[in-house]
C-alpha cells in the first residue's frame, strides 16, 4: 500500500534542504585542490522503443542491428574504458516494440512485476532518465504503476509498484489538480569519482550531478485523449526558468539537462516540439542529453545549424549528444571538468561528443550482453506467442517496398478498416452525417528508415496478429475529423513534401524523396483520387482531385479517418488542431484492422480500394533515384511500376529509378 506518511516524511525532507542550502561558498572536498581536473565520460541512450532483444518480431528473426541486449555491451566497454561514467536514458523507453505492447495492452504487468525493459536497464544500472513523449501512450494510471510514481491525477491511484531503480524527472508536466509536477521536476545524483590531483596522483572524491527532465509540450495533443483534463504541459525553457533555481541551490558540481526533444533554430514557441538549442541557451546548464528525432547528434545533419558545432557536439556552447534510436547507438560525452575554488569548472574546449554504433560496419556488430536475454525470456515468449495469433489469411501480399511510389497494397487494409470502423461508429453516434462521405488516411510507417528489413511484407497466405501489427507499427487510437474539400487539398499537399521538387532540364540523378518523414506521408483513399506532380514547389502538387469521378469543391464535405496524433496536431497538418474531431475511438488502429480480417476471414483486392493516387508524368533527362531494399525490382514489376534497379550498396539496400514519364 502507498504510505502517505513517508511522502510527507520526503517532502519535508526536500524542504529543509533547500532552506538549508549554502548561499555562499563550499569547500572543497578533502583533497581537491585547485587545478585538480576531472575526466567524465556521460553516456546516453534514448529512444530505445522497449526494443530489448534483437529480435524482429514482424519478420520472426534475429536482427543485430539494432537491440538494447547489444548497447548494454556498450555501455559495459565504455566503464571499462572511461574511469568516471555516469549512464542516463532520454525517454521513449517503455513503447514501441511488440513486447512493450504485450506487457501494456495484452496481458498488464501487476503491480508487483517489473517491467521488463525496466529489468534490463536496472541489470546495466542507470543514473537517471526522463519521460518521453511515447511513455504516455498507455495513459497515466499504466505509466504511475510501471514507474513507481505517486501522481496527483484524477484516475491514477497512490500506490507503491514494482518500478526503475533509478529516478525519473520530468519538469515540465503537471497535475490539473494541484498544479504541481507530475514526476520530480530534478534530483541530485552523488557519484564517487577519481580526480586529478595537482602532483598528478589520483585522488577519490564525490560529484553532485544535478538532472533535470522535458518532454515534448505536444504530448497534450497527441495524447489528448489521455492526458486531458488531467495534466498541464509547460514548454521546455519555461519549465527550465522555472526549476533551474532550485537546482542550483543545491550547490550541484554539475547539471545535466534530459531533453526529449532535438534541435530546431525556428523561432521558439512554448509547444515547439525539438526544443533543445533554445534549451542550451538557458545559463547553468552544463550538457544536455537529446533523443526523440531518431538521428544522432553529433552527425553532418546539423552541419549548417546555427551556433552548432556538429563534428564535436556542441550546441550553443553546451556539450550534447543524442544518441540514435532503437537500441543503434549509445551516445558519449567526454568532459573535462577543472577544480577552481569551492566549484568544478567545464572545460569546454576539452569536451567532445560521439555517437558509437553497435554496428560499426555491415554485419560486424557488437556481441549481446548475455545477462539481458534471461532475465526477460519469459516476456519474450508470451509476445511471440500472442502474435504468432491466426486471424485470418490474405490472398496477395502486402508490402510497403515501394509505398512511396505508387504502391499502396499495405495502406489499403489500413484504410479500408479504418472506413468501415468510422462508418459504422457514426451511424449511432451521429447518423446526421450518414451522407457525409468518409475517406482515410493513412501512412506508411516502414519505409526503410531503420534500415534494409524495416518495411512492412505480408506474404500471401495465412495472417496472424504479427502481420496486422506489420501493417499498423504504432499504438495509435483512431481519431476522425470533419473538414472540407480545400482541407482536403490542403491536407494531402502537406503530405507531397515527402518529395524533392524535380527538375526535368538536370542532368545526373535527382532523389525523389526529401526530409520529412514516411510516416508524416499521409495517402488517401476511400472514392478519392488526385495527382501528384513532384515538378512543382511544395504547396502546388496536388492536382485532379476528386472523389468518386467528380471534382472536389472547395466547399464539399468529408470526414476523415486518422489517428489521435495526426487528428490533435501530430505532424502540423494545415487545419488538424484537435478542434474538428468528431470521433475519438476507444480502439487503437492496430485493433481495429486485426478485427477487420478477422471478419473477411480472407483478403481479396475487391475487398479494398486500388491505387488512390499517381505520379504527374513527367520525363527528366537524368534519373529520379531513391533507395529501397536490395533485390526488390521484381516486386515493382509485378506491381506495374517503372522501376528498375540501378546499383546495389552493398549493405541490404539499392539505388532504384523510377521512370516519371510513365503512367
Amino acid at each position: 500500500m502507498f504510505k502517505p506518511l513517508a511522502l510527507a516524511a520526503l517532502s519535508a525532507a526536500l524542504l529543509a534542504a533547500c532552506a538549508g542550502a549554502p548561499s555562499g561558498k563550499t569547500a572543497a572536498p578533502a583533497g581537491v585542490k585547485d587545478g585538480a581536473t576531472l575526466d567524465l565520460a556521460i553516456l546516453e541512450t534514448t529512444d530505445v522503443h522497449s526494443n530489448l532483444l534483437s529480435y524482429d518480431y514482424y519478420k520472426q528473426k534475429d536482427d543485430p542491428s539494432f537491440g538494447y541486449e547489444r548497447v548494454a555491451t556498450l555501455i559495459r566497454q565504455a566503464r571499462k574504458e572511461f574511469p568516471n561514467t555516469v549512464l542516463f536514458d532520454s525517454g521513449d523507453t517503455i513503447q514501441g516494440s511488440v513486447l512493450a505492447d504485450y506487457q501494456a495492452l495484452v496481458k498488464p504487468v501487476g503491480c508487483d512485476s517489473e517491467l521488463a525493459i525496466y529489468k534490463a536497464m536496472d541489470a546495466i544500472g542507470y543514473d537517471g532518465g526522463t519521460a518521453g513523449n511515447h511513455e504516455f501512450n498507455y495513459g497515466l494510471p499504466f505509466l504511475a504503476q510501471v514507474t513507481n510514481t505517486a501522481m496527483n491525477v484524477d484516475g491514477v491511484k497512490a500506490r507503491e509498484c514494482a518500478g526503475p531503480k533509478f529516478p525519473i524527472v520530468l519538469s515540465n508536466v503537471y497535475s490539473a489538480r494541484d498544479g504541481k509536477p507530475i514526476f520530480r521536476p530534478w534530483t541530485i545524483v552523488t557519484k564517487t569519482v577519481t580526480a586529478t590531483g595537482v602532483d598528478g596522483k589520483p585522488v577519490t572524491t564525490t560529484l553532485k550531478i544535478g538532472i533535470i527532465g522535458f518532454t515534448p509540450p505536444p504530448i497534450l495533443d497527441w495524447d489528448k485523449r489521455n492526458l486531458a483534463g488531467k495534466v498541464t504541459v509547460d514548454g521546455v525553457v519555461e519549465a527550465a526558468n522555472r526549476f533551474m533555481p532550485e537546482l542550483r541551490a543545491q550547490r550541484p558540481d554539475l547539471v545535466v539537462a534530459i531533453l526529449h526533444g532535438g534541435l530546431n533554430t525556428s523561432p521558439y514557441t512554448p509547444q515547439m516540439e525539438n526544443g533543445g538549442w533554445y534549451l542550451a541557451g538557458v545559463p547553468g546548464i552544463d550538457a544536455l542529453l537529446l533523443g526523440h528525432s531518431h538521428t544522432e547528434f553529433p552527425g553532418p545533419r546539423y552541419a549548417d545549424m546555427k551556433d552548432v558545432d556538429a563534428k564535436r557536439g556542441i550546441v550553443r556552447g553546451v556539450p550534447a549528444v543524442m544518441g540514435g534510436f532503437f537500441g543503434k547507438d549509445l551516445g558519449v560525452i567526454n568532459m573535462t571538468l577543472k577544480r577552481e575554488g569551492d566549484r568544478w569548472v567545464v572545460d569546454k574546449d576539452k569536451s567532445r561528443s560521439q555517437v558509437r554504433p553497435i554496428c560499426p560496419k555491415k554485419n560486424e556488430c557488437v556481441a549481446a550482453d548475455p545477462t539481458i536475454a534471461p532475465l526477460v525470456q519469459e516476456a519474450h515468449d508470451a509476445a511471440v506467442a500472442y502474435v504468432n495469433t491466426p486471424i485470418g489469411a490474405t490472398d496477395h501480399s502486402l508490402t510497403s517496398y515501394f509505398a512511396d511510389e505508387g504502391n499502396m497494397s499495405a495502406l489499403a487494409v489500413v484504410n479500408a478498416a479504418q472506413i468501415d470502423y468510422t462508418r459504422e461508429a457514426l451511424a449511432r453516434t451521429n447518423p446526421e452525417w450518414k451522407d457525409v462521405p468518409v475517406i482515410s488516411a493513412a501512412a506508411a510507417f516502414r519505409t526503410g528508415f531503420g534500415g534494409p528489413d524495416d518495411f512492412t511484407d505480408v506474404p500471401k497466405g495465412p495472417m496472424t496478429i504479427r502481420n496486422a501489427s506489420d501493417l499498423y507499427f504504432y499504438p495509435n487510437t483512431l481519431a476522425a475529423v470533419k473538414i472540407d474539400g480545400a482541407g482536403v487539398k490542403a491536407w494531402l499537399e502537406k503530405a507531397a513534401s515527402r518529395f524533392n521538387r524535380i527538375d526535368p532540364s538536370k542532368d545526373g540523378e535527382q532523389p525523389l524523396i526529401g526530409k520529412m518523414a514516411g510516416y508524416n506521408f499521409d495517402q488517401m483513399q476511400g472514392g478519392i483520387t488526385y495527382v501528384i506532380d513532384v515538378s512543382k514547389p511544395e504547396g502546388e502538387r496536388i492536382s485532379d482531385l476528386r472523389f468518386k469521378g467528380k471534382p472536389v469543391k472547395p466547399s464539399q464535405p468529408f470526414i476523415v479517418v486518422t489517428n489521435n496524433y495526426r487528428a490533435n496536431g501530430g505532424g502540423e497538418f494545415p487545419g488538424l488542431k484537435g478542434d474538428n474531431v468528431v470521433l475519438n475511438a476507444p480502439d487503437g488502429n492496430r485493433e481495429v484492422v486485426i478485427h477487420w480480417v478477422e471478419e473477411k476471414k480472407t483478403l481479396t483486392r475487391k475487398d479494398v480500394d486500388k491505387a488512390s493516387w499517381r505520379f504527374a508524368p513527367v520525363k527528366t533527362k537524368g534519373p529520379v533515384t531513391f533507395t529501397a531494399a536490395s533485390g526488390k525490382e521484381d516486386v515493382a514489376k509485378s506491381l506495374g511500376l517503372p522501376i528498375r534497379q540501378l546499383r546495389d550498396n552493398g549493405d541490404g539496400t539499392a539505388v532504384y529509378a523510377i521512370d516519371l514519364s510513365k503512367r
